[in-house]
């Protein structure tokens, strides 16, 4: 039974994590933890999280639909590597034992963490590398390790998606020609399409190891977090939200061990 506190604390932390996935990305290192905490079965969060951020996804994509516009030619690519790593990712979660992933996550998480951590550098290495050519033509080398780049964190994505966000900025920030503000638009369609592909699978798979009162908690959060967050978010602290995330996240990673 959960109570009406923890109820108001899992729809908090989807605001949150609506807002930073459409800034920042890994606010499922909010939402996820939160879950763990609260006393939910780890793949039981993983799943009501994927399926509840999916609100949020759809409210930070349409806010930064004006930064997909000229996009359309490389994302065509991209877009089946998304959906098929999503798929595989999310079969190896439905198919491994639980043990794997209780196993597993941990490790995940502190990577997860890291990359939130060494988020400033990734994406400050990422604009040195954008170059000025915004939209310039990516020839077909770049583009073969875009969409196996992409395809990879997609697998990453519909296993455990915190951070995948951070994951694909940096893998075109490598690759592309393009502003911030334009990856971070693509980053936000990628990263619903994973989770929409995963929210999908465990529903037909794994119906009754979903917590629906947690899945829909957190997508009526994260839907108006994603929407402010894609109209407000820049003006907020980077740095205040990550030291948020690593918080939340070490709680979480303590719930974990300690179970």
């Amino acid at each position: 039974m959960v109570s009406v506190a923890h109820m108001i604390l899992i729809a908090l932390a989807g605001v949150g994590a609506g807002a930073i996935n459409a800034v920042v990305g890994s606010g499922t290192l909010i939402t996820f933890p939160t879950l763990v905490a609260l006393g939910f079965p780890p793949v039981t969060a993983t799943m009501s999280n994927a399926v509840g951020l999916v609100a949020g996804g759809i409210s930070g994509t349409w806010g930064y639909r004006r930064e997909l516009k000229g996009q359309w030619g490389r994302l065509k690519w991209q877009i089946p590597g998304s959906l098929l790593g999503a798929i595989l990712g999310s079969w190896l979660l439905l198919h491994l034992p639980e043990k794997v992933f209780v196993a597993v996550v941990p490790v995940l998480l502190i990577g997860a963490l890291v990359l939130v951590v060494l988020g400033p550098r990734i994406q400050a290495w990422a604009k040195g590398r954008s170059g000025d050519d915004e939209g310039a033509p990516v020839k077909t080398g770049r583009m073969v390790l875009l969409v196996l780049g992409t395809f990879a964190v997609g697998v990453y994505g519909g296993y455990f998606t915190a951070a995948q966000g951070i994951l694909l900025i940096g893998v075109m920030g490598a690759l592309l020609p393009e502003s911030m503000q334009r990856m971070n638009a693509a980053k936000n369609l990628l990263s619903l399409l994973v989770n929409v592909v995963a929210a999908a699978a465990y529903t037909l798979v794994a119906f009754d190891r979903i917590s629906w009162l947690a899945a829909g908690l957190i997508a009526v959060g994260s839907l108006l977090g994603g929407f402010l967050g894609a109209h407000y978010g820049r003006r907020l602290s980077p740095n205040a939200l990550r030291i948020i995330i690593v918080i939340v996240g070490l709680i979480g990673l303590y719930r974990l061990l300690a179970v």
